[in-house]
């Protein structure tokens, strides 16, 4: 290990490269084989697994977990708390093409607060995924996201609710999860679900 001087407050592997100028928050932490590009900026207390990359732009929020071989491609934002499993896939352009410069047509996608997308998803760009929405694994998402939908398939369909700890809610009059015991309530049109306070 090298002693890291540019940003004393973090850890990051030396087989890692982190390009400046970017903002990376105390207690995060950067493994093995990872490039962090320009004007990033990266909360407290992430973890950046092995073999990701960070686009130079991405704005990542505290608490942030990437799994292994995950490229977060500029115009990505992710809030706080966000999951995103190994090997899951970002787009930034709807019509790539080898020959053609698209660089000022990036798509924003928007990953809400406590988000967990699953192995191996893909994430169109363009979409934002509600809070605490839940991608399974190997989904491919078009579309925006409910907030606590269960979405899964492709193309990703919802299936069901879940809640903020994790647990798939079971919805009846009264939802409460078996885990942590929140109540949630849908609108008068079953479409929206909200935590109730």
């Amino acid at each position: 290990m090298t002693e890291n001087t540019a940003f004393p407050d973090i850890f990051i592997h030396e087989s890692s490269y982190v390009d400046s100028p970017c903002i990376i928050g105390k207690g995060t932490k950067i493994w093995h084989f990872s490039h962090i590009m320009p004007n990033c900026e990266i909360g407290e207390r992430c973890n950046i697994g092995q073999n990701v990359v960070i686009s130079p732009g991405v704005k990542l929020g505290n608490n942030v977990k990437i799994q292994n071989n995950v490229s977060v491609y500029t115009g990505v934002i992710c809030e706080d708390d966000v999951f995103l499993g190994p090997s899951m896939v970002f787009t930034n352009v709807m019509n790539p093409r080898s020959a053609v410069s698209r660089k000022d047509e990036y798509r924003q996608t928007l990953v809400k607060k406590g988000t967990s997308v699953g192995a191996n998803a893909t994430i169109v760009c363009g979409v934002s995924l509600g809070e605490y929405s839940f991608i399974g694994a190997g989904s491919v998402v078009i579309r925006d996201v409910k907030s606590y939908a269960l979405m899964v398939g492709n193309p990703a369909r919802q299936t069901g609710w879940m809640c903020s700890c994790g647990v798939k809610l079971n919805v009846n009059k009264q939802i409460i999860c078996d885990s942590c015991q929140s109540e949630f309530e849908l609108d008068k049109d079953q479409n929206i679900l909200k935590l109730r306070k």
